[in-house]
C-alpha cells in the first residue's frame, strides 16, 4: 500500500491530485485538508478519475481500507499517514512558528468576555457564586485533558483570577498517561496558543489498563482521578477543577434513572474520601455543551476529542458505536427539538426534590421510605 506523510503532501500541487476525506460530514465541515472532497467509504465510486488520490481519515487507520479498495478499482491511491490528527498537529506547529499564537490568545480571551458573555461567562460565574466553588487563598489544580471542556475551563479560570474579587492560585495540571505523540503534541500546542502554562506529569495508566477487557474506561477514569488528586496535593493544592458541564450533569441523572434504577446527580463540588483536605469542583456546571462547541468553532479551534489510544474508533472520534452516555446525548437532542424547557427542568428538578412525595431514599447505609412516616 502506498502512503504519504503530511510533510510530503504539503509539497504537492493540489491542482494535480485528488484528496478525499472519508470522515463524517460534521467533522469535515469543522475542518479538513485544503481542497479535499468529503466522500464516504461506501461511495468511493464517486471519486474523480484521472489523478492520484490521497485519502484522509481521523487517524490514518480507517483510510487504509479505502486505499485498498481504490487500488483494486484501478486508482493510483495513497494513504495519508496520521490522518487529520497529524495535519492538525502540523497546522498548530506552523502557527506557532509564524508567531501568531499571542494574537490568537487575545482574540480567544476577548470572545469569552464579549461574544459568549451570556452563554458562557455569566453561567460560569453564576455556578461559582451559587455553589461557593472558589474561596480566598485557594490553590486550585485545573485538570487539563486536552479536550474542549478542560481547555475552556482553563481560560475561564484565568479570566476570573484576573478580574476576581479576591486572591487565589491556579495550577494547570496535565497528565500524560501514555498519549500517542500526535495527540500529545496537539494538546501542548493548543495550550500554547491559548496561553495556558501546563504543569505536566507522566503516568503509565494506559499500559496498566491495556489488558483489561471489562470496563477499561471506568478503571482508567478512576486511576486518572487518583493520580490527579495525588499530584495536586503534592503541589500544595486544596482543590481540583474538572471540566464537567451542564449536559454531563443531566446525562448522569438520566443514566441513573434509565440504566441503574436510581436517582443520582453529579455534584458541583464534593470532598475527596481518599485525600484529606482536598475538594473537587466543577465550575462549568451551568455551561451547556452547545455553547462550548460554539466557542470552539467561532475561534476555529481543534481539540482532541478522545485522546485515549484504545478508542481510536469511538463515536466521538469518528467511528464505531457509542456508549450509554452517547445514547443520553441523542435523547437530550430529541428533547431540545421538542422544547427548550425540558433540559432546564431536568437540571432544576434535582435542586427541587420534594421529600414528601419520595417513596424511598437512603443516606449512606441508612435507608428510609415513606411508610415509616405514614404509619
Amino acid at each position: 500500500m502506498k502512503k504519504i506523510s503530511i510533510e510530503e503532501l504539503e509539497k504537492l500541487d493540489t491542482d494535480k491530485i485528488t484528496i478525499i476525506d472519508i470522515r463524517k460530514a460534521e467533522d469535515f465541515k469543522r475542518g479538513t485538508y485544503k481542497n479535499a472532497l468529503n466522500i464516504s467509504d461506501d461511495k468511493l465510486s464517486e471519486v474523480p478519475k484521472g489523478k492520484p488520490v490521497y485519502v484522509l481519515c481521523h487517524t490514518g487507520s480507517n483510510s487504509i481500507y479505502s486505499v485498498e479498495k481504490l487500488t483494486e478499482m484501478g486508482y493510483d491511491a495513497y494513504n495519508i499517514e496520521g490522518g487529520w490528527r497529524a495535519y492538525l498537529r502540523f497546522q498548530l506547529e506552523r502557527m506557532i512558528e509564524n508567531e501568531e499564537a499571542e494574537k490568537r490568545t487575545k482574540e480567544i480571551e476577548r470572545s469569552i468576555i464579549k461574544k459568549f458573555r451570556k452563554d458562557i461567562w455569566c453561567r460560569f460565574t453564576k455556578a461559582i457564586n451559587t455553589y461557593d466553588l472558589i474561596a480566598p487563598n485557594d490553590k486550585i489544580a485545573v485538570c487539563i485533558s486536552g479536550g474542549k471542556d478542560s481547555m475552556l475551563l482553563a481560560k475561564l479560570m484565568q479570566e476570573i483570577k484576573k478580574h476576581g474579587k479576591f486572591p487565589f492560585e491556579l495550577v494547570f495540571l496535565c497528565m500524560n498517561p501514555g498519549y500517542n505523540e500526535d495527540n500529545w503534541q496537539i494538546i501542548r500546542k493548543n495550550a500554547e496558543i491559548l496561553g495556558i502554562p501546563l504543569t505536566v506529569f507522566k503516568s503509565d495508566i494506559f499500559d496498566t489498563v491495556a489488558e483489561i477487557e471489562k470496563n477499561p474506561c471506568y478503571l482508567c477514569a478512576r486511576m486518572r482521578r487518583g493520580h490527579l488528586y495525588s499530584q495536586a496535593k503534592a503541589l500544595g493544592c486544596n482543590k481540583i477543577a474538572l471540566g464537567h458541564h451542564f449536559d454531563d450533569m443531566i446525562e448522569t441523572v438520566l443514566m441513573g434513572m434509565l440504566y441503574s434504577g436510581k436517582i443520582e446527580t453529579m455534584l458541583p463540588r464534593l470532598k475527596s474520601q481518599n485525600f484529606e483536605g482536598m475538594e473537587l469542583i466543577r465550575p462549568l456546571y451551568m455551561v451547556k455543551e452547545g455553547a462550548i462547541k460554539a466557542w470552539r468553532d467561532h475561534n476555529k479551534l481543534h481539540f482532541i476529542q478522545c485522546a485515549c489510544r484504545f478508542t481510536e474508533n469511538c463515536a466521538t472520534c469518528g467511528g464505531g458505536r457509542g456508549s450509554k452516555r452517547d445514547d443520553m446525548k441523542e435523547l437530550i437532542k430529541k428533547f431540545r427539538s421538542e422544547s427548550s424547557l425540558i433540559e432546564e427542568n431536568i437540571f432544576q428538578s434535582v435542586h427541587n426534590v420534594n421529600l414528601d412525595t419520595v417513596i424511598g431514599w437512603h443516606k449512606g447505609k441508612e435507608k428510609h421510605d415513606f411508610l415509616k412516616n405514614f404509619k
